[in-house]
């Protein structure tokens, strides 16, 4: 299954080929099955049987660019192996052994658009589905984590005045505006959390200048922080660094989450964000999957078999202790 997924492209925005393997997929498993349309082709798979109490979800895209499948004795690699087909082809597998063992009153929720702006999740977190329970699935090595951060993404933009190079005087260079912007916030000590550890920062694209013989009179750097507390808190402090030296645009934010633990089952932190925020009327959220997250988004992308193999009596042992919960609680 995890092969036949990453087999199939679905780099963000073009998720409409794994989309229709999954609802076939899940079909032909038992799952009763809908789409819910994000933007155009773009859709969310709902499968489902009975009244789902417990959800299992993960999400369906990728970063770029594509890497083919390929294994060895330990690990399957390609792109998509463990953020997050592997963990979709395990949840797919815990539902049929959850079928053939009679279980029911769970489902599954597959989303668009995670890796760039978390459309997908957006859209599923204005329907009612009426679960109690959400499990999401993130590469954690089969822990279930305690805590996620949030993230902030921006861009700062600086405005100056060109001139020849020659006269700088002349000219007013916004790459050295926004040079010392970005010196402050490297310079600057972010909260820290004793769960979720750090704030980080990654300065992840630079824009500036048009020629080297000319003051630039634009320029602009997207930043992502990696936040252990609310957004607000951290908008006020970017506005004081930034000041009026520049603007500031912000394209994405999404706030920290702490998690629960269960008896019986390891646990972890991790630093990155996911889409549980966006996920909210789905239920109480728990946060497990195989893999390591050190290995997504670069060349090497892979994941363990054992783990994968590992994951579908995990989330099974996971959906049924959650179930019963609901029964003993209700």
């Amino acid at each position: 299954m995890t092969r036949r997924l990453i087999e199939i492209e679905s780099i963000t925005g073009k998720e409409h080929a794994v989309c229709d393997f999954i609802r076939r997929t899940a079909e032909e498993i038992g799952f009763e099955v809908s789409l819910h349309a994000v933007e155009g082709e773009r859709k969310n798979v709902v499968a489902r049987i009975c009244d789902p109490k417990v959800v299992l979800t993960t999400h369906m895209d990728t970063v770029s660019p594509y890497i083919p499948f390929s294994e060895d004795g330990e690990y399957l690699y390609g792109r998509g192996a463990c953020d997050a087909k592997g963990i979709l082809a395990a949840m797919i597998e815990a539902g049929r052994t959850l079928l053939e063992e009679g279980v029911k009153d769970f489902g599954l929720l597959f989303v668009v658009g995670e890796e760039r702006g978390s459309d997908g999740a957006k859209a599923a977190g204005r329907m009612n589905p009426g679960s109690r329970f959400l499990v999401n699935g993130e590469p954690t090595e089969n822990r279930l984590a305690l805590g996620s951060k949030g993230a902030l993404r921006f861009e700062i933009r600086t405005s100056g005045k060109s001139a020849h190079s020659a006269y700088p005087e002349r000219g007013e260079n916004a790459i050295d505006k926004l040079l010392d912007i970005l010196q402050d916030f490297r310079g600057h000590s972010f909260p820290r959390h004793r769960v979720l550890g750090e704030t980080t920062l990654n300065i992840g694209i630079l824009h500036g200048g048009t020629l080297a013989n000319v003051v630039p009179d634009r320029a602009a750097a997207e930043v992502l922080i990696r936040l252990v507390s609310g957004t607000n808190g951290y908008k006020k402090t970017i506005d004081e660094i930034v000041h009026k030296r520049g603007e500031v645009v912000y394209h994405f934010e999404c706030d920290p989450v702490l998690l629960e633990s269960l008896d019986g089952f390891e646990t972890t932190v991790v630093a990155y964000t996911t889409d549980i925020p966006l996920l909210g009327r789905w239920g109480r959220p728990f946060l497990v999957g195989p893999g390591s997250i050190l290995d997504a988004h670069c060349p090497g992308e892979r994941i363990s078999k054992k783990q994968l193999m590992d994951a579908v009596p995990l989330y099974s042992r996971l959906v049924k202790r959650l179930l019963s919960e609901k029964e003993t609680n209700a």
